[in-house]
C-alpha cells in the first residue's frame, strides 16, 4: 500500500516466500469468524489478499474484535475511531496488538504493525488472528461467539505429582532414550595406549 516501486531480485524472492505463506482458505475462515464475533452488520469482503489487507487495515474492526472477547464494560480499548488518518488508523493497530499480548497471545505469534499497514506479511496477520482465536476457544469464557471446531484448543497444564519412594526408583532405572545396558561387558578391551588390534 506505501508508495514503493517492485522490488528486484533477492528482496523479491524473500517477498514471494513470505507471501506463498498466506493461506486463502484459512482467510475465509477468520472473514466468517470476525463477522460473527463482533454481531454487527459487517459487510464480508471479496476474497483475495489484497482485500482481506483492506478490509482490516483502518484497525477499527480488530480493536473491535477484541473487544468483543471479553465482558461487557471490561474492554481494553475504551474508544474506537473511524478516522482516515495514516497514523490513527496505525495508531489502532497498535492497540489490537498490545490489548492482543495482554489477552494471552504470545509476542511471538503477534504481527507487526507495517505487516498489516503495508501488506508486507499478511500469513503473520493470519498467524496472529489464529493465535487469538485459539485462545479465546480455550478460556471458554463464554465470550467467544463462533464454530469451536475453527481453532485449535492449546493444551492445558497437566501436572503430576510423584511421591519420593517413586521419585527414588526412577533413579536406578537407565531409560532407553540412553540406549540400552544390555549384554555390555568391558572384555576385548585394551588398555590405554596400545595400537588397535585389527585382525
Amino acid at each position: 500500500m506505501a508508495n514503493r516501486g517492485p522490488s528486484y531480485g533477492l528482496s523479491r524472492e524473500v517477498q514471494e516466500k513470505i507471501e506463498q505463506k498466506y493461506d486463502p482458505e484459512l482467510e475465509s475462515r477468520l472473514v466468517n469468524w470476525i463477522i460473527v464475533q463482533c454481531g454487527e452488520q459487517i459487510e464480508q469482503p471479496p476474497p483475495g489478499r489484497q482485500h482481506f489487507q483492506t478490509w482490516l487495515m483502518d484497525g477499527t474492526l480488530l480493536c473491535k474484535l477484541i473487544n468483543s472477547l471479553h465482558p461487557k464494560g471490561n474492554e481494553p480499548i475504551a474508544k474506537i475511531s473511524e478516522s482516515k488518518m495514516a497514523f490513527k488508523q496505525m495508531e489502532q493497530i497498535s492497540q489490537f496488538l498490545k490489548a492482543a499480548e495482554i489477552y494471552g497471545v504470545r509476542t511471538t505469534d503477534i504481527f507487526q504493525t507495517v505487516d498489516l499497514w503495508e501488506g508486507k506479511d499478511m500469513a503473520a496477520v493470519q498467524r496472529t488472528l489464529m493465535a487469538l482465536g485459539s485462545l479465546a476457544v480455550t478460556k471458554d469464557d463464554g465470550c467467544y461467539k463462533g464454530d469451536p471446531s475453527w481453532f485449535h484448543r492449546k493444551a492445558q497444564q497437566n501436572r503430576r505429582g510423584f511421591s519420593e519412594e517413586q521419585l527414588r526408583q526412577g533413579q536406578n532405572v537407565i531409560g532407553l532414550q540412553m540406549g540400552s545396558n544390555k549384554g555390555a561387558s568391558q572384555s576385548g578391551m585394551t588398555g590405554y595406549g596400545m595400537p588397535r588390534q585389527i585382525i
